[in-house]
């Protein structure tokens, strides 16, 4: 928890300091390609977390996988090493990339899927949440094929189930009272 509350404090510095030199978008950018590359690499992961790597190692590495990173960026990698928290940083990206969202109205739209999304109808996803929310939408496309087909969409505290296993529990409910 106290972890979850100092990664908040990081995200709000660096947003507010991005707001200062108008990098917002910048740094998001830079916090989305973070938290992304430190959730898919196992490896960068396990060294950020490990106490056995020295941060002189951690902050080369760091610096060589995120080179074209905004220098704000590099200063929060900084500022991390030197307060020992380090660890924190994919969540300190994950917190940003979330204050960015509020403070630019967009939401996150997730979208479960039994197959990957085509192009055409992640545009027909968009302008209808668009529609329903009348705030920019980002959509999060994810697949499991146990919904069998259909959709289940959430945004924000709401969610619409129209998958075929949903479906099939609502008849099998039905059959078991009758």
């Amino acid at each position: 928890m106290a972890g979850a509350r100092a990664a908040i404090r990081y995200a709000k510095a660096v947003l507010s300091l991005a707001s200062d030199k108008n990098t917002t978008e910048i740094v998001n950018n830079d916090m989305k390609l973070i938290a992304k590359t430190i959730a898919e690499s196992t490896d960068l992961n396990n060294m950020l977390q490990s106490p056995v790597v020295s941060s002189s190692i951690k902050k080369s590495v760091l610096l060589d996988v995120f080179k074209d990173s905004n220098e704000l960026t590099s200063d929060l990698i900084d500022t991390l090493i030197i307060n020992k928290r380090l660890p924190l940083l994919q969540e300190v990206a994950l917190k940003y990339n979330l204050l960015f969202d509020e403070l630019t109205g967009t939401q996150i739209a997730q979208v479960t899927t039994a197959v990957p999304l085509t192009d055409e109808l992640r545009t027909k996803v968009l302008a209808k949440v668009k529609e329903l929310t009348g705030k920019d939408v980002e959509i999060k496309s994810m697949v499991d094929e146990s919904i069998l087909g259909g959709f289940i969409l959430r945004v924000g505290d709401t969610q619409y189930n129209a998958s075929i296993a949903n479906k099939l529990n609502k008849l099998k409910r039905e059959f078991t009272l009758n």
